[in-house]
């Protein structure tokens, strides 16, 4: 798909991004972005050794293998979502380990996901980016391209699982916010006329 996406956005005159969602072996999450040539060569290097670190269809990297290979992107550090786990001092010891190894290319993701705890979330992240010295930059998880899609999502969830829909409970999302319109109406980065859904 990068190809086709590189061709499209050159087509329509806008700047492409690409990266990757990882989730490391000890279950830190990162986004990795490539800002140029060498940045998006060394990532495509990083997805490689996670690909032949593990059986086909998976990946494994570690904290060694990012420090190695992608000091070069942009990262957004992805904090749990699951307040109590990030509260255990481990996510002082990964806003570190973002600190050290990308400078100031790191960064805390923060998103809110118009559930239950998101306030608590921000709060959190705030005191992270406070001690560490990472700032915060908002993300938006966004899985499809308008809230309509949602349908198409949960049955894409239910055949990764492999379960019927109904069997599927909480491995689908609790709501339809998680789309571009939406997520880019709360950063505030699109004025409203772009965003009117259709």
């Amino acid at each position: 798909g990068v190809v086709r996406a590189h061709l499209a956005a050159k087509d329509a005159s806008l700047p492409l991004i690409l990266g990757s969602e990882l989730t490391l072996a000890d279950g830190m999450k990162l986004v990795l972005l490539a800002t140029d040539r060498p940045s998006y060569g060394d990532l495509s290097q990083l997805i490689t050794r996670g690909r032949r670190n593990a059986v086909k269809g998976t990946y494994r990297l570690l904290r060694d293998d990012v420090a190695e290979l992608a000091t070069s992107c942009i990262a957004l550090w992805l904090p749990s979502l699951d307040l109590r786990a990030a509260g255990n001092g481990d996510g002082l010891r990964d806003a570190g380990f973002v600190r050290d190894v990308f400078t100031e290319r790191g960064w805390i993701g923060v998103e809110l996901l118009a559930q239950a705890g998101d306030a608590a979330r921000l709060a959190q992240c705030s005191a992270l980016s406070k001690a560490s010295g990472l700032p915060l930059v908002a993300a938006g998880d966004a899985h499809m391209h308008v809230r309509a899609r949602r349908a198409l999502q949960d049955t894409l969830t239910a055949i990764r699982r492999k379960k019927a829909l109904a069997e599927c409970g909480h491995a689908l999302y609790p709501n339809g916010e998680r789309h571009l319109r939406s997520r880019a109406r709360l950063a505030g980065i699109y004025p409203p006329e772009l965003l009117a859904e259709t």
